[in-house]
């Protein structure tokens, strides 16, 4: 039976699902949840999407069977089961929502000397020599497998866990890990250590989405411009400020002239100026126009320093929470990938 229904999953725990919820929020896209223990919801603005909570895992395959039709989920469980499906069955629509970072690394007990990956593969030759493949814990052996055939590190033998991988090599049941770190902190408190060149994958969250779904469905394929749309305008926006000042001069062209001339304020795209109407313009005895620029919070300083220089005055600094654009750049991308 043919769905009707547009289904987003969520990640339904942890960390991950937090910083989902707090994003898409700040995104304008709040999702409503009566109980937390319900594992359906809905957004504002989209009452023909129904957001599914589910485990990263699942979100993946359920994104690739066709059940689901978009998804948030981390980058490395997408690498790890979307088992060569990413632009066939499963697209990738933002690979860069800006949170959930960490990588996949190989790490080793602090006692070896193994520092790089050259180091590894004369280990593993040593102990094939001895018949004794290395062995790695992991949770992720689709991606662990093929790093280490890249590093043609070989023979090994992974082993596939799914409880806590840190104590592996102490206890005797493997000799180093490939795991996700964020800080670090976990490897150095159970005395191991990442090899210098052993990062398998870098990894935050992405927005995924199933290619059938998006190009047989148009009520789809809007809700995926919406998304886009406002996370583009979010993320674009982070970090930047608008600035308002009023500067005197004979006309627009001649106030440009003078922003131009600094390093700053020319603004993302050029800067907007109008004429201030007030009772000494319609007079005659000044002309004065209001200014508007966009910097980001790196430039703030210096460009509102650059704005007194030419004269502005009156000046106000408010942060953006938005920067929409005529089209989403992510959104052109996904419809090329969809050929």
């Amino acid at each position: 039976m043919t769905r009707t229904d547009i289904r987003l999953a969520l990640p339904s725990k942890g960390a991950l699902q937090n910083d989902t919820l707090d994003f898409l929020e700040n995104c304008g896209l709040k999702v409503r949840r009566p109980n937390p223990r319900q594992y359906v919801a809905h957004i504002s603005g989209l009452g023909n999407v129904t957001v599914i909570f589910q485990r990263p895992g699942d979100i993946v395959v359920g994104v690739r069977q066709g059940s689901l039709d978009f998804g948030i989920t981390g980058y490395d469980i997408l690498a790890e089961k979307a088992f060569g499906h990413i632009g066939s069955t499963v697209l990738v629509l933002h690979e860069q929502l800006g949170y959930g970072p960490c990588s996949l690394n190989l790490a080793v007990p602090e006692e070896t000397d193994i520092q790089t990956m050259a180091d590894l593969a004369a280990w593993a030759k040593e102990r094939a020599n001895n018949d004794y493949p290395l062995r790695v814990a992991t949770k992720f052996p689709k991606l662990t497998n093929e790093f280490l055939e890249k590093h043609h590190i070989k023979p090994t033998r992974l082993i596939t866990a799914e409880g806590t991988l840190e104590i592996a090599p102490a206890i005797g049941y493997a000799d180093l890990i490939a795991d996700l770190v964020s800080t670090g902190i976990t490897l150095r408190d159970n005395h191991l250590r990442q090899i210098a060149d052993g990062e398998i994958l870098f990894s935050q969250a992405c927005l995924i989405a199933n290619r059938n779904a998006l190009k047989t469905r148009p009520d789809v394929l809007e809700v995926a411009r919406t998304l886009l749309e406002y996370i583009e305008a979010h993320l674009r926006a982070e970090g930047s400020y608008l600035i308002t000042a009023n500067v005197r001069g004979r006309s627009p062209q001649a106030i440009a002239d003078l922003m131009f001339g600094q390093q700053t304020i020319g603004g993302l795209q050029g800067p907007t100026i109008s004429q201030v109407v007030s009772p000494q313009v319609l007079t005659g005895e000044a002309n004065w126009y209001a200014v508007n620029i966009v910097v980001s919070k790196s430039k703030l300083v210096s460009a509102i320093a650059e704005l007194r220089s030419i004269g502005g005055s009156g000046v106000i600094v408010a942060p953006c929470t938005y920067i929409f654009e005529e089209e989403p750049a992510r959104y052109r991308a996904m419809v090329e990938m969809m050929g």
